[in-house]
């Protein structure tokens, strides 16, 4: 009887313990939330949304930055700022591949994340910075106010060398484009809202040339070939000169759903563009933007949540960068998966 007693007392007891640290386990890695900074660091999304407004005051541009950069990042592996670290001896930057042609601006990530150590050192990840920037961004371009959780860590290591396995390029047939983003939980209309990030911004010469030159794509509507033509007049652009066509000539620095517009009226300026217009498995969804920027909002903000929720780093993985373009030189921390 006492022995029956004792072993129910031990299995009691050890259950006790496994609950405990499977509690604060739990504790320690919460995963993402909303608001997660707010008993750490309360001001954190009011400092990043103030320094997107004055920056976006100074320099426009800045705002089509934030708004590739969560594509950039969140599409390879995960969200977790390795977009941002530089090359070194070792390790080639993910800035520096040929899908990341046209990234720039990312000093300005810089000057974000020095107001926030200024509130709160070591304590607000790159990563949620880069995600509320973007945030910030498709809002400055009269895109929908999104809300999005925070509580991402940052990553070590720049992975160049897989990009190309993640992020589809602008020439690849739809059927990859949808591919890439089903990997990540992005259905069909979730891919056609997110490309209507081409209506704002710009794309370079270098990209669009082969459509123009030695012969015009036939399929470009005769009207929009002209002003490309006086855009780009060189099949071999000059990489020093700065040559681009707006993505949308009617509202180029607001987010809507003209591009949708548009690309049924074959002013799409890549092959994605026309082929997403054209396919049977995108198109109603593409008339259906056309016709409601509601439906396009709510589409583009599920999406983009999806996007920024890409397999994080949270808890005690990765670390809290003290610069982005840099990984921390001493960590305890256990390494990234």
């Amino acid at each position: 009887m006492v022995s029956k007693a004792l072993f129910f007392f031990v299995l009691l007891s050890f259950s006790a313990v496994s609950f405990s640290y499977a509690f604060a386990e739990n504790e320690e890695d919460p995963g993402l939330l909303m608001n997660f900074y707010k008993d750490t660091c309360p001001q954190a999304e009011d400092i990043i949304k103030e320094q997107v407004k004055l920056l976006y005051k100074r320099h426009k541009n800045t705002a089509f930055s934030w708004l590739r950069n969560i594509f950039h990042d969140c599409g390879v592996q995960r969200c977790d700022a390795s977009l941002l670290l530089d090359s070194t001896r070792r390790t080639l930057s993910e800035k520096e591949t040929d899908r990341s042609f046209g990234l720039r601006n990312f000093r300005y990530i810089e000057t974000i994340k020095e107001a926030v150590e200024r509130e709160c050192p070591g304590v607000v990840s790159c990563s949620d910075i880069l995600v509320l920037s973007a945030r910030e961004g498709i809002a400055s371009l009269g895109g929908p106010y999104i809300p999005l959780k925070t509580g991402r860590r940052d990553g070590r290591r720049s992975r160049a060398n897989v990009v190309e396995q993640y992020l589809p390029d602008h020439n690849e047939s739809i059927s990859v484009v949808l591919e890439r983003f089903s990997a990540m939980g992005i259905d069909t209309p979730g891919v056609v809202a997110l490309l209507g990030s081409h209506s704002v911004g710009r794309t370079h010469c270098v990209k669009l040339v082969h459509r123009l030159y030695p012969e015009v794509d036939s399929v470009l509507n005769p009207d929009h070939v002209e002003h490309m033509l006086h855009k780009c007049p060189d099949a071999i652009p000059d990489p020093k000169a700065v040559q681009y066509v707006r993505n949308d000539r009617g509202t180029p620095m607001v987010l809507d759903n003209n591009y949708y517009r548009n690309i049924l009226d074959n002013k799409g300026l890549l092959i994605v563009d026309h082929q997403l217009a054209t396919d049977k498995r995108t198109k109603p969804y593409v008339k259906k933007m056309a016709k409601s920027q509601d439906y396009f909002f709510k589409e583009f903000s599920r999406a983009i949540t999806i996007l920024s929720e890409n397999n994080p780093l949270t808890g005690t993985k990765g670390e809290i960068r003290k610069q982005c373009n840099v990984a921390n030189k001493h960590h305890d921390n256990e390494e990234e998966p």
